[in-house]
């Protein structure tokens, strides 16, 4: 994180899917800001070259800094990790709400924010680090399963509607025809699944890592292809809790003074797409491991809600997760009376 503030120059860089806008800001000099449109291809990053050095910048001195945009960004990190400049990809929301009140949108602005943020908050950021080929060929393959998926589910859920016409319309056909359609999902996301288990065989740590992760009652092939993206194998993040934030599971105190006593919540800012996965983990660990089937059924006399309960679950196995990749042994199961809480 040191290496930010030996920096001397801040550029933000808003992502688009065709346009990258940036801005330029020098130490020393917080309300001045050198601005450049470019593509978002290799041609507009040569661009980005050659208007550094018509600023009379060296790129060494340069750091960046960009929001999340999933894969309009990827060929932009990928740039710059070649040629080994500094940079950090940070949460937008995380972005907006750290630079108070603020009027007015657009591209050009937002990357003056980015900027102001890069500069501001320098001594706590964190570089990024470019995931390994194997990882970005599993994340875009669980990204296709996830829209398969949802096709799938559109699909079943217009075979429905239309086997009931088809007692007025006798149109056979039709459903014929989604049934062909729903079969063909199936196969496309069985065939993703093996794409991304062959990748994972393929290597050394990311194998030996998702087993340790199988181990784990509630972790099937998805959860854990989507934990090694996440944390770009174990890399991004130090321990158990740090991901429940990440994923929206923690829950934090609401509380202030004597007057407020509100409900621990979670945040509704986590990774939608992981809590879900957990969740659906958890409630496969309720039903087939012993230790957590007692805590849940114990919960329940307690009068605890069934949500309350799964998602204190979810932390116990991302917890679990965390503790066997850094003991590197499988998961064992403790006695009864070691289950505690």
């Amino acid at each position: 994180m040191d290496k930010f503030n030996k920096k001397k120059y801040f550029i933000g860089v808003d992502i688009s899917k065709t346009v990258l806008d940036l801005a330029l800001l020098r130490e020393g000099d917080y309300d001045s800001f050198t601005e450049l449109k470019t593509k978002n291809s290799i041609d507009g990053f040569n661009g980005i070259m050659e208007w550094i050095q018509k600023e009379g910048v060296q790129l060494r001195d340069c750091a960046f800094c960009m929001e999340h945009t999933g894969t309009y960004g990827l060929l932009f990190y990928a740039w710059l990790a070649q040629i080994k400049i500094l940079f950090c990809v940070e949460s937008g929301l995380h972005i907006k709400r750290s630079l108070g009140m603020t009027r007015g949108k657009n591209d050009a602005v937002d990357a003056r924010r980015i900027a102001d943020y890069l500069a501001t908050h320098r001594a706590k950021l964190k570089p990024f680090e470019m995931p390994s080929p194997l990882l970005v060929k599993i994340k875009q393959l669980l990204t296709y399963r996830e829209q398969m998926v949802r096709i799938r589910t559109s699909l079943k859920n217009s075979l429905k509607s239309h086997e009931q016409y088809r007692t007025i319309s006798g149109l056979d056909n039709i459903v014929a025809q989604i049934k062909e359609q729903i079969d063909r999902q199936d196969q496309i996301i069985i065939g993703i699944k093996q794409q991304i288990t062959d990748i994972i065989e393929s290597d050394q740590e990311l194998r030996k890592n998702y087993r340790l992760m199988a181990s784990v009652k509630g972790i099937g092939l998805i959860i854990g292809a989507f934990m090694l993206v996440s944390t770009n194998n174990f890399t991004s993040f130090d321990n158990g809790r740090k991901y429940a934030c990440y994923a929206g599971i923690a829950p934090f105190e609401f509380t202030s003074g004597t007057s407020i006593r509100g409900k621990t919540r979670t945040s509704k800012f986590g990774n939608k797409i992981i809590k879900t996965l957990l969740n659906n983990g958890a409630n496969s660990a309720i039903r087939y491991d012993k230790q957590i089937k007692k805590y849940y059924e114990r919960k329940r006399g307690e009068g605890k809600d069934h949500k309350v309960i799964v998602n204190a679950v979810c932390c116990k196995l991302v917890n679990r997760i965390f503790a066997v990749i850094r003991r590197q042994s499988p998961f064992v199961e403790v006695y009864e009376q070691n289950f505690i809480n």
